[in-house]
């Protein structure tokens, strides 16, 4: 349930509580003003009309009096009746009349009471008749007056009390969405700036209006992503420096490299003649310049990767080719390669060689042999699976193996890789829109498998 339905349902049941309660009250106490109201004037009314009868000149009490009194009392909508002397005149039903009013009568007080009587709601008034003398006639009098026009006005309070009360319930939903509304705008407007900032919109910042809580909120958010903006900034501006210097350095470190390698090959062809430790330091210094050119090349490859300039130079070749020319140029004789003839795909082969040079290096330095390379063909992508028999990848490293600089052995010394040779891998992948992923097999050993689309990505 959001929170704006939660807002409107608790505001809407509120109103509800507070105009029921309101209406109940209001309908009550209309209801008995009108009841009171009716009453009243109906007992005036009746008390009236037996005073026009006084004085009566004596006591006695016949049919014929009773009959007169009966009919001037009654009136045109009620019906009354007169008892005297154990005897009763007029058009009432006497069976209306409860012992608890000719009780409240016979003690010489006015009395009245609601009954039902011929479907509807009547009003029975009782008192005595008295003589010239002020002495008790011996007569009393009942009055049965309908009170159905005075019920039916309460009940039309009642329906009209409903009506209204559905009008307002409505009312307070229309204001109830609008206040949630209102009320949610500033969370709106603060979600939204949170998606923004997590999308890597920095910039993102919302509204404060006035001094509330909400406000406090938002501007402490604004606060926060500013702060972030800053240091985020000033990451990127030491990392686009850091950058910057790993390529300033790499490019001015090749032509003193350039140089030590024509040196060093030079030392290199003369070792065999070079007595033992000259002979030994020669080799070392040959290696180690070798190693140090090939991690100044992959720091440059890496720069390009970083700045964008990295670029593809497709062509239509022939995939089996180019793998087998990269097997041969390096020496990877002992790879047992799975090449079918007739795969051809748009790529740039430099950067195919590029992978499959630092997939099948990988497995011969990391794992054990023998290491398989199989080439196939699944729907539009062709598909290269370079594997090995040693104990494969921890879990741990799985994660981390396309990582810079990451080795999965850290005692393992610097000659034996820069760390930069799997994450180059990657990068050349993702740049032809392909995939590089690693995995153990399940009878033992790593296996990478890479994805290019035939047709170069278009």
């Amino acid at each position: 349930m959001t929170l704006r339905l939660r807002l409107l349902l608790a505001f809407t049941f509120l109103t509800i509580v507070t105009a029921a309660a309101v209406a109940g009250a209001g309908y009550v106490r209309a209801r008995d003003a009108i009841v009171q109201r009716a009453q009243d004037n109906a007992v005036i009314e009746t008390t009236n009309r037996v005073e026009q009868l006084y004085p009566l000149p004596a006591r006695a009490v016949d049919a014929a009096t009773l009959d007169r009194v009966a009919a001037r009392v009654s009136g045109r909508e009620g019906q009354a009746l007169a008892y005297g002397n154990g005897t009763s005149a007029g058009g009432m039903d006497p069976s209306v009349i409860t012992a608890e009013l000719r009780s409240l009568v016979s003690s010489g007080r006015v009395g009245w009471q609601r009954v039902s009587y011929a479907d509807g709601v009547w009003l029975v008034v009782g008192m005595q008749l008295r003589v010239s003398s002020g002495a008790p006639s011996g007569i009393e009098v009942y009055v049965l007056r309908p009170f159905t026009s005075e019920i039916a006005f309460v009940d039309e309070l009642a329906r009209n009390a409903w009506l209204i009360g559905g009008a307002v319930l409505l009312l307070a939903l229309g204001l109830g969405f609008l206040a949630a509304r209102g009320v949610l705008r500033p969370v709106r407007e603060l979600q939204l700036a949170a998606w923004k900032l997590g999308q890597g919109e920095l910039s993102a910042r919302v509204p404060v209006r006035g001094r509330d809580e909400l406000a406090s909120v938002a501007s402490t958010f604004n606060s926060t992503a500013s702060s972030l903006e800053h240091h985020v900034g000033e990451l990127r501006r030491m990392e686009a420096d850091a950058r910057r210097f790993v390529a300033d350095v790499s490019h001015e470190l090749r032509t003193p490299l350039a140089a030590m390698t024509a040196v060093t090959d030079v030392l290199d062809a003369e070792t065999a003649s070079l007595p033992g430790v000259a002979g030994q330091a020669a080799r070392l210094v040959n290696r180690e310049t070798q190693n140090l050119t090939r991690l100044v090349n992959d720091l440059i490859e890496v720069t390009r990767f970083d700045s964008g300039t990295a670029a593809l130079a497709l062509d239509d070749v022939d995939v089996a080719e180019v793998v087998r020319t990269c097997l041969r140029m390096r020496g990877f004789s002992e790879v047992s390669a799975s090449l079918p003839d007739g795969v051809r795909a748009r790529l740039d082969p430099r950067r195919l060689d590029v992978i499959v040079a630092n997939l099948v290096g990988n497995a011969l330095r990391h794992g054990s042999p023998p290491v398989s390379l199989e080439l196939s063909v699944a729907g539009p992508s062709l598909v290269i699976e370079v594997a090995d028999s040693g104990p494969g990848l921890p879990d741990e490293v799985l994660p981390h193996v396309f990582a810079r600089f990451y080795k999965a052995d850290s005692s393992r010394g610097r000659s034996e890789g820069s760390g930069l040779g799997l994450a180059i891998a990657w990068e050349n992948a993702r740049l032809h829109g392909g995939t590089l992923v690693a995995a153990n097999r399940p009878g033992g050993g790593a296996l990478f498998t890479l994805r290019l689309p035939l047709d170069g990505g278009s």
